[in-house]
């Protein structure tokens, strides 16, 4: 097989530390094994090299890999995950008596039932709060607090004070305490505790440090921008003074950061945690041609926090055509085009920043007939019992007699939660199926719930009555009347732990109200809803990007790639510097699973198209691609937004022949655009909407999104880098 000569230089790296920073598809998995085999070949005992891997799929590839280029008989190195590794030194450590044995705890139903257990036992003294603390999306935040503090290795008390809880989580850290005593009590773990309990006792323990170091020579770490605190200081452990450690990665591929990961990692924590390290780069990608390799470096540039480093198309890839496009139009006559083609609809996927955003792409596809699969089968847009209680409702204005179904009252008393449990729900739903009436107070069923819990189901209650009066409403004017009847986007905000999922769910009513105003036949959008569809195996694989890391497919569509859904942002939750990086990593991510198309899809309409993909310049890369696809040079300069990047490119590829040209602009726009600091109470005026005042600045200062009251359109919300607007009054100079 033949490397590059890049590859190589990873290959026949002597002594000392490295770094390899391999762009997406820079075939690290092949440069990997074969730099395990040279080792192999120069002396290294297996015994004495350790290569881990960030997930079991990822090590499976890997030794399979590295088992087909290794000769007949020869004897591999240890291929392990984090996890494994751990386990391995868990049972070490309790061997020698330093660490008590427990059992891992391998279902997340048990992990809930102690989470729920250690909530109760904190607010044992705060009834009215104790409801809340046992729903699930609250116990899987708990679930996801404790485990970051054992990632990040710092007291509950103090990762709390850092992350964005909604104040009614303000008992997790208590939990976390309480937890690990059940933990204890019940001699089990989690897999957290694989890491942390060892490392606890060896960062205590010198002599047990020296005791499990001395024993490696080579220890390689794939997708070492992706491992957290706890990963690297176990791996500081192990390694000690003596072993070569080779960390391959790429921090613009950094989109962990919700679990311990930081880009810093990668870049300069490394020489920090081992000292001096050979750079390598691998920056040849066999995934995609030049166009969509230009726009990921286009994309990426913003970001201050990354690799000083270009993507470079290899010359034999495949060329990939560039397409964005408003709703799901375009993606639905690309599958029908790839199909005519004879090409498969299982090597195509849609990947999504949240699974809200795939709502109208799943209706879109139930309704062209065109089959497809979710990488979480509980994400069909019809298992989520949020969109099934809003089908509900509907389907009650429609069939009155459903009022006497517990099950269906139940469902629609439940959802969203009025933080209620769901035996007395239950209840309830029977006595109100079987009496057609509000209980009074005295009544048994009523006695045990505080009066804020009574006076929300009674008004949900009086809804349910009402809505078979409201039959002849269009579904989307019945589904706004619900949602605003049931405070349906405070309980849900309020359900939340964190806030981002909070703005998800809510996110998920005004996805669901736009599908139902497109379908003004309030039958035909239940039915919709309700459709019995499995994952089907030959079809469109529909994934979160985060779930897309590591993959590629000819064909791929980004989804929902919109302001406040791509990048992720809201009034209550704004974007800051770091923020916003870590969101154009996840763009840079999801665009360059694409080997022969991509398409980017927005909403249009109020959502407007999220700044990335003016960042990403993808019509420059299109035709400096075309440019590219002939050997002599265009006549006349290509006008290029970012001249300087594209001739890094191009002289890396020896065609510096291609002349560049920056393309035309107002000088005062220019400049207006890279100096103004807009203020609240500023005036503007805008090519559309006229003249307007800045009510409120949010974001990054450098590129911010402005809240502006128009005379004549109402209040807007802007791009402000973006929109055409005019200062009428002199801008704030930059600090």
């Amino acid at each position: 097989m033949k490397l590059t000569a890049e590859q190589q230089a990873v290959v026949h790296h002597r002594e000392g530390h490295a770094r390899v920073a391999a762009v997406a598809g820079a075939g690290k998995t092949t440069t990997m094994a074969a730099r395990v085999l040279h080792l192999l070949a120069s002396g290294t005992s297996p015994k004495r090299m350790l290569v881990l891997m960030f997930n079991r799929s990822a090590r499976d590839d890997f030794q399979r890999r590295l088992v087909s280029m290794a000769p007949k008989g020869q004897r591999l190195p240890d291929v392990r995950t984090f996890h494994s590794l751990g386990h391995r030194l868990t049972q070490s450590l309790c061997r020698w008596g330093v660490l008590a044995p427990r059992r891992l705890l391998p279902a997340d139903w048990q992990l809930e039932r102690l989470l729920r257990q250690a909530s109760l036992n904190v607010l044992h003294d705060a009834a009215e709060r104790r409801d809340a603390a046992i729903e699930g999306d609250r116990l899987e935040a708990l679930a996801h607090f404790c485990g970051l503090v054992k990632a990040e290795m710092l007291s509950a008390d103090t990762l709390y004070k850092r992350l964005n809880y909604e104040p009614d989580t303000d008992y997790f850290p208590m939990a976390f305490d309480e937890a690990e005593r059940l933990l204890s009590g019940e001699g089990v773990m989690t897999y957290a505790d694989l890491l942390y309990r060892p490392l606890q006792v060896l960062e205590a323990d010198k002599a047990l440090r020296d005791r499990v170091q001395g024993f490696l020579d080579h220890v390689i770490i794939d997708e070492y921008q992706d491992i957290n605190t706890a990963q690297q200081r176990l791996l500081a452990v192990l390694a000690g003074s003596s072993a070569n450690v080779m960390a391959v990665g790429d921090a613009n591929q950094c989109i962990y950061e919700w679990r311990g990961a930081r880009p810093d990692t990668m870049l300069e924590n490394f020489t920090a945690t081992f000292g001096i390290a050979k750079d390598y780069p691998l920056s040849i990608t066999f995934r995609h041609g030049h166009a969509l390799a230009l726009t990921a470096n286009h994309a990426i540039m913003a970001n201050q926090r990354r690799p000083d480093q270009l993507c470079l198309a290899d010359a034999n890839n495949p060329q990939t055509h560039i397409s964005v496009g408003q709703g799901s139009r375009l993606l639905l006559d690309a599958l029908v085009d790839w199909q005519a083609q004879g090409r498969a609809l299982s090597d195509a996927s849609l990947l999504v920043r949240s699974w809200a955003l795939s709502v109208p792409f799943q209706l879109a596809l139930l309704q062209a007939g065109i089959p497809f699969r979710l990488q979480r089968e509980d994400r069909f847009v019809f298992r989520l019992p949020l969109v099934q209680a809003l089908a509900g409702y509907l389907k009650l204005s429609r069939q009155p007699e459903l009022l006497r179904n517990p099950e269906q009252l139940l469902l629609l008393l439940s959802q969203p939660t009025p933080f209620v449990a769901r035996e007395r729900l239950q209840q309830l739903a029977y006595q109100l199926a079987s009496t057609q009436r509000w209980p009074e107070r005295h009544e048994p069923v009523l006695a045990a719930l505080k009066p804020l819990q009574r006076r929300t189901l009674k008004k949900r209650w009086a809804l349910l009555c009402e809505l078979p009066k409201l039959s002849a409403w269009p579904p989307a004017k019945l589904l706004s009347h619900v949602v605003e009847t049931i405070d349906a986007e405070k309980t849900l905000k309020r359900a939340a732990a964190r806030r981002d999922k909070g703005e998800e769910d809510v996110r998920l009513l005004d996805v669901l109200i736009e599908q139902a105003d497109s379908v003004k036949d309030p039958d035909a959008f239940i039915e919709l809803l309700e459709r019995p569809v499995e994952n089907q195996a030959g079809g469109v694989l529909i994934s979160t990007v985060h779930g897309a890391k590591g993959l590629e497919w000819p064909l791929v569509a980004v989804a929902g790639v919109n302001e406040e859904d791509f990048p992720h942002y809201s009034r209550d939750n704004p974007l800051n510097d770091e923020r916003l990086e870590e969101e154009r990593r996840l763009f840079y991510v999801a665009i360059t699973r694409a080997q022969e198309q991509l398409l980017v899809l927005h909403d249009g309409g109020v959502h407007r198209p999220s700044r990335f993909i003016a960042e990403s310049a993808w019509q420059d890369s299109l035709r400096m691609a075309a440019c590219l696809s002939r050997q002599d040079p265009p006549e006349t300069a290509v006008q290029v937004t970012s001249p300087s990047l594209v001739k890094r490119y191009l002289e890396r590829l020896g065609r510096a022949d291609i002349e560049l040209a920056a393309p035309q602009v107002n000088e005062t726009t220019a400049n207006y655009q890279a100096d103004t600091r807009f203020y609240p109470g500023q005036r503007l005026m805008h090519a559309v909407f006229g003249e307007g005042e800045v009510a409120t600045v949010e974001g990054n200062p450098s590129d911010p999104i402005i809240d502006v009251r128009f005379a004549q359109a109402g209040r807007r919300r802007l791009i402000a880098r973006r929109a055409p607007i005019e200062c009428l009054e002199p801008p704030a100079q930059p600090a």
